[in-house]
């Protein structure tokens, strides 16, 4: 089967092609740098599959078009499904297919990453040292053992988090979550609801799916109730944040440690090269100017393993829609649904 490929770089190819060789998909890829958007989805004409990326357009212009050009499958390369109207999708005739497992630990590890940088100021600190500047005047750090961490979701990333702060840091652990883990609480996670999370965690780590329920979940009333100087994570969706009200609560001096690998407004940016262009975006551009903000391209996702078996399944995704096998990887509309606000 012919599939298009937005937002391909040099390592989707390399993991793409090489898995769709050595594993005998047999698929003829077709790599464009282009964002998958209304300007660009001509490209896929004669394509029965395309495969977008996290930041990708698939509002219901953008799927009419790819419709009418004959396509038939959107095959995600992401977990997340969020930028696509899946009641549009539903109705132009569209299967949309997702990777809902790649490799939760690349996510998982990455978040302690950005906790032990901020806590232990790694940035600051390489930054002095190639000065010259041997003192450690500015690094104060805290030891994470005894401390309280919240964690918000407890899928199998929130879980590796949770597990890897009780077990291996001696943290205590609240967690919120529609549905409470038997496993977890029996580690000794303690489920709470969510105001007593947010009154009770040193530090709080986000790994909830977008929703309408979840967006701007971190917003003016839910940082008034955190405790003073507590270190905030989120490696989810950027939507899960009211940015303007977490930059206040900077000010306020109300979060002390920001950890950010996902923005609301990404789409702009992340994944490409702009250091040489201005940023016009006055929130982000506010962020990177405070020195106890940690702001990572989305690259939680990205290790060897993930890219990997992101690329296997998304491969094996449009082999089973071209042979009309039953996937539970499909994503299905829920009833009035006008977008695929489902899944971290």
């Amino acid at each position: 089967m012919r599939l298009s490929i937005f937002s391909s770089k040099p390592y989707d190819r390399r993991f793409l092609t090489r898995v769709n060789e050595e594993e005998g998909f047999g698929h003829e890829l077709v790599f464009y740098d282009a964002r998958l958007e209304e300007a660009t989805a001509q490209l896929a004409h004669g394509s029965a599959a395309v495969s977008p990326f996290v930041n990708d357009d698939f509002g219901r212009p953008v799927l009419a078009d790819l419709a009418e050009q004959g396509t038939r499958l959107v095959a995600l390369r992401s977990a997340g499904f969020n930028n696509v109207d899946l009641g549009a999708a539903h109705d132009l005739g569209l299967t949309v297919m997702h990777v809902p497992d790649y490799s939760p630990y690349a996510v998982a590890e990455f978040t302690i990453a950005l906790a032990l940088a901020l806590n232990r100021h790694l940035s600051r600190a390489y930054t002095h040292v190639r000065e010259g500047d041997f003192s450690l005047q500015g690094l104060l750090g805290f030891d994470l053992h005894g401390k309280t961490a919240g964690i918000v979701g407890t899928g199998k990333i929130g879980g590796i988090v949770a597990e890897t702060l009780l077990r291996g840091f001696g943290c205590r652990v609240l967690a919120y979550d529609l549905y409470l883990s038997d496993r977890l609480r029996r580690l000794g996670v303690e489920y709470v609801d969510l105001d007593d999370l947010m009154r009770g965690a040193d530090l709080v780590s986000l790994h909830c799916p977008l929703t309408e329920d979840t967006y701007h979940l971190i917003d003016r009333r839910s940082i008034a109730g955190m405790k003073p100087g507590v270190m905030l994570i989120n490696t989810s969706r950027g939507g899960l944040i009211d940015t303007g009200a977490v930059i206040d609560g900077l000010k306020a001096g109300r979060i002390g440690y920001l950890g950010l690998d996902v923005y609301e407004e990404e789409a702009r940016y992340f994944f490409e090269d702009h250091s040489t262009r201005l940023i016009d975006d006055d929130e982000l551009s506010r962020l990177l100017t405070f020195p106890n903000v940690i702001v990572t391209s989305h690259q939680g996702f990205f290790t060897r393993e993930a890219l990997e078996q992101i690329a296997r399944t998304t491969l094996g995704n449009v082999r089973d829609f071209e042979e009309g096998r039953s996937s539970s990887n499909v994503v299905r509309a829920h009833p009035g649904e006008q977008n695929g606000r489902r899944a971290a």
